[in-house]
């Protein structure tokens, strides 16, 4: 029988299965909007499938230009948005689902006039890579030169914090 995980604060303390609103859950902030991440640390973090929300302002980020060897989704729940995928851009608006089989090259930027919601969904399978792309770096989320460095990377933007559910 799988335990139930302890929660504190909306973030999981162990490992097992938990019911938690994201209103409620942590909520990381920074340049790059804010993130609910959904896991916990250690033992209770997601080993397969990581799960997030980012709230996006016009103009902002989600992460940097990047791919990686898992397979992951994007669905916008609010708002609109550019996607940047392999150097093309394209708009997204509300319910429009964004499928990166492994090494697709991508990120998703913030547009329009209010904050997007979009839910990402991946698979844990490893490190990401950030590519050079001109229309990335044109919109503030690529690296100025190819990196496997998270830290280079992302090295210009501050260690998010913890804060309210926007």
């Amino acid at each position: 029988m799988t335990p139930e995980a302890k929660l504190e604060n909306g973030v999981p303390q162990s490992a097992g299965w938990f019911v938690v609103n994201a209103r409620e859950s942590r909520w990381l902030h920074s340049e790059l909007g804010a993130y609910c991440g959904f896991e916990g640390e250690g033992e209770a973090q997601f080993d397969q499938l990581g799960v997030n929300l980012n709230v996006l302002p016009p103009g902002v980020p989600m992460a940097m230009y990047h791919e990686e060897p898992g397979q992951e989704d994007f669905l916008v729940l609010r708002g609109e948005c550019v996607l940047i995928v392999e150097g093309e851009e394209r708009p997204l608006r509300r319910w429009d689902l964004v499928h990166c089989p492994p090494m697709t090259k991508h990120v998703i930027v913030g547009a329009g006039t209010e904050p997007a919601l979009v839910l990402g969904v991946g698979a844990r399978k490893g490190q990401a890579t950030y590519p050079f792309d001109e229309a990335a770096v044109r919109h503030g989320a690529g690296a100025e030169q190819a990196t496997d460095s998270p830290a280079e990377a992302y090295g210009r933007f501050s260690k998010p914090e913890p804060g309210p559910s926007p």
